[in-house]
């Protein structure tokens, strides 16, 4: 009769042929097809590691790790992050080093610390696209880039525009003005504010849109913004068609202010002249405070003040109010904690989390103390293990929200059709297209015509606002099928297409 025999104890059968029965160990290890090292590592773990309990397996996983990122420092980058949402590890790090952190992580172990506790999502590195040509160039004042951001709106769901523009050496934001509509005259005002304020530089590159010129458009002659950059001397260059990534460093600027700024003021103010206030200070804090990763973690103002003319920078934006710190307890003694007992893997639970403390505590109390952010475990009035608190995400009381939600404003009531998204978040009015977004894919959407705009509306809840662009003509039929065009029947097989 064969009997399954399990690890452990076919280790412990050929520890006793060696003791026992005298048996050599190359003549065990041959029998039991493993290696003479072995067989000797066998011996020794029954020797020192307490007979039988020491053959069974163990994790290989080393008990400290010199060069782990300590707590104190992972609770300071947790903080930094729930307290600037929008800040990346590189910002993290670069925030560490001014404070004069030490030892002082790396971008890679900020990330990973971000990660592990739930405040970044980890993505798969997108690999660089090597037909992209990466230039620059050499001197501040030499060339801007231009150009028009949309998607903002004030508190009464009227958009407006923002005419950008960013040197193309320094990163520094020479125009950021917030207009009602991008037409010719708001778009150079702008441009003519910017030249005032900073100085006219030698060349400008916009897009092809009929606000930067008349390359394709039906007018007699250059357009206002043309003879501006004439009339200054400046030389005016142009994006070849459909080649968003000739002014990538706007274009990046753009995803900059979205995430940054805008999406925690859109839908805020009530008036334009606030938003550009409030606008004007994010500004000069990007332009005088914040490090810029291609100026080597510098402020963008550094490099823009070696031009040809000069730039006094704004010491207030600079001036960064210090974290609130928790008063300091009294000496001699400390805050009060909670009470726990380790269990046999070590460990402790609380809050909903697990923290390691010590197989060597395993059965014994504990006292827990939560401040500043760490978490020190306490043995008979010894301080055995420190760890970065962690939180969950439904704790909105102490970590403060990445994303600051809309708020949604009722529909206005009119004559209403029912389309069905695509899976791109468009639907069909008239002939026309008309984007609700992403996140509406294949949902019913209610289309209203509303004075000279398109209401995208949900549940009674504005979601977007276009002007019309159909052909007015063609409604008639559209509000014929108020749930949309009716499928076709296949007589064939009875089937609906």
């Amino acid at each position: 009769m064969l009997v399954e025999l399990g690890v452990v104890e076919q280790r412990y059968r050929a520890v006793l042929e060696v003791l026992d029965e005298g048996a050599s160990v190359t003549d065990v290890a041959r029998r039991y097809g493993v290696a003479r090292q072995t067989v000797h590592e066998w011996l020794r773990r029954y020797a020192n590691d307490g007979g039988l309990g020491g053959l069974a397996d163990k994790s290989s996983r080393p008990e400290t790790c010199p060069h782990q990122m300590p707590p104190a420092v992972e609770a300071r980058v947790l903080w930094i992050r729930r307290a600037h949402p929008s800040w990346g590890p590189s910002r993290i790090v670069w925030q560490l080093e001014r404070e004069g952190r030490e030892p002082l992580p790396g971008r890679s172990s900020v990330y990973r610390a971000l990660v592990r506790h739930g405040l970044v999502e980890a993505r798969k590195r997108k690999r660089r696209r090597e037909d992209y040509r990466r230039w620059e160039r050499s001197r501040a004042m030499e060339l801007w880039q231009m150009d028009v951001m949309g998607r903002v709106c004030l508190a009464g769901g009227q958009e407006v525009k923002i005419v950008t523009g960013i040197d193309d050496h320094s990163r520094f934001i020479v125009c950021a003005k917030v207009v009602l509509r991008a037409t010719a005259r708001p778009v150079c005002q702008a441009l003519a504010e910017a030249l005032r304020r900073h100085g006219v530089p030698q060349q400008i590159l916009t897009d092809n849109g009929k606000v930067f010129t008349g390359r394709f458009g039906r007018g007699p002659g250059p357009v206002m913004f043309d003879r501006i950059c004439t009339d200054n001397g400046i030389r005016h260059l142009l994006t070849a068609p459909y080649s968003p990534t000739t002014t990538g460093k706007v274009e990046r600027l753009h995803k900059t202010m979205r995430a940054e700024f805008f999406t925690r003021t859109d839908r805020v103010f009530a008036a334009s002249t606030d938003l550009q206030d409030a606008l004007d200070a994010w500004v000069a804090e990007y332009n005088t405070a914040r490090p810029h990763q291609s100026c080597g973690g510098r402020p963008p103002a550094e490099r823009f003040r070696l031009a040809d003319r000069s730039l006094a920078a704004d010491d207030t934006a600079t001036a960064e109010q210090a974290p609130a710190r928790r008063p300091a307890p009294p000496a001699g003694k400390r805050p009060a904690g909670v009470s726990r007992w380790v269990n046999a893997a070590g460990k402790i639970s609380l809050a909903g989390f697990s923290y390691a403390v010590g197989a060597t505590y395993a059965g014994e109390p504990v006292e827990v103390i939560v401040s500043g952010g760490l978490v020190d475990i306490l043995h008979a009035g010894v301080v055995v293990a420190t760890h970065a608190q962690r939180l969950r995400v439904d704790q909105s009381d102490r970590a403060p929200r990445a994303r600051v939600a809309r708020r949604a404003r009722d529909a206005t009531a009119g004559l209403t059709v029912t389309r069905l998204a695509n899976n791109t978040g468009v639907v069909t009015f008239a002939d026309k297209t008309y984007a609700a977004g992403r996140r509406w894919a294949h949902a019913s959407i209610d289309v209203t015509i509303v004075a000279g705009s398109v209401q995208l509306s949900k549940d009674g809840q504005v979601i977007r606002v276009h002007p019309i662009r159909h052909d007015r003509a063609k409604e008639l039929g559209a509000f014929a099928n108020p749930k949309g065009r009716p499928r076709r029947k296949n007589s064939a097989t009875g089937n609906v297409a």
